[in-house]
């Protein structure tokens, strides 16, 4: 079984059709014993890299996760993230904007979230938000109380245009300031979603997760589909592109979210800081210092 992540990689945005792209796992679910070996495999060369991104303290890294209710960003987050030194790493999850946050462009808040350096960062839903849930209701927009936009017919075809280009933009200036960022795409199906649901109503310990507004947004499956086929074709580039990864196998898409990880970060190349002649020499004297204690 062997999993090519670049199959995954939006190319060519322009040619983006989400209806060619599976939901599920394109294997059978291998051996436990198998599985196991592979995800502590990638866990742990994850963890090595972490080690290195976080002492080399330049460089940083921005997981952007979408996908529909249910599509298992947070159980992503848990696995991906299992074997990594918590103090270099900040998830943040962006749902309805506040007051204060209304205050300012829809851009401030992420932009206050960013990783810093030696950190990696995730999005639990992220500024894709405004061109996915604000694209299907439009009405959302209103709030932010944009000049020029004060009815819903007004936030048409060339302000998402407008949109889509400083997404873009804002990608490109931080990743020009040291951030890289690796945007998945939780690719689910409609009846997979159901069953999860489903499981949520029947499993008292998952009741919590459960929300009727969730049920609600079913029935804006197909204009939620067509929002992310648009957002991707606009948004995936060279330096910061989607991966569109099937959901309906939980297995299957830790798997190969953990490659997407592992290979982003190598691809950075973090490395420990040199030590100067000084530092060695200072060490050296301490190491004699404590074996003579």
């Amino acid at each position: 079984m062997e999993i090519d992540w670049k199959d995954y990689r939006v190319v060519n945005g322009e040619k983006f059709k989400i209806k060619k792209y599976s939901t599920s796992a394109p294997f059978k679910t291998p051996d436990k014993e198998e599985l196991k070996k592979r995800l502590i495999e990638d866990i742990t060369e994850i963890a090595s890299l972490q080690d290195k991104l976080y002492a080399e303290s330049r460089q940083s890294l921005l997981i952007v996760l979408q996908g529909m209710d249910s599509a298992g960003k947070d159980s992503l987050i848990k696995h991906i993230m299992s074997g990594v030194n918590p103090q270099g790493v900040d998830v943040n999850s962006f749902k309805h904007p506040s007051d204060v946050e209304l205050e300012h462009d829809y851009l401030w808040r992420h932009v206050r979230k960013l990783p810093e350096k030696g950190h990696i960062g995730i999005f639990n839903r992220s500024h894709y938000e405004n061109v996915l849930i604000s694209k299907v209701h439009p009405e959302i927009v209103l709030a932010e109380r944009i000049k020029g936009i004060d009815a819903v017919h007004k936030v048409d075809k060339k302000f998402w245009e407008k949109r889509y280009r400083q997404i873009v933009t804002f990608e490109k200036t931080i990743l020009q300031n040291d951030i890289t960022t690796v945007k998945i795409f939780l690719h689910l199906s409609k009846e997979e979603q159901r069953q999860r649901f489903l499981a949520r109503i029947e499993n008292k310990r998952k009741h919590w997760k459960f929300s009727p507004s969730d049920i609600a947004e079913r029935k804006c499956w197909t204009d939620y589909q067509k929002a992310y086929e648009e957002a991707i074709r606009r948004t995936s580039t060279r330096f910061a592109p989607w991966y569109v990864v099937p959901a309906d196998d939980k297995w299957f898409t830790q798997l190969l979210c953990g490659k997407i990880v592992m290979h982003t970060l190598k691809k950075m190349n973090p490395n420990f800081p040199p030590v100067d002649r000084g530092e060695a020499k200072l060490m050296s004297q301490a190491k004699a210092k404590l074996l003579h204690e």
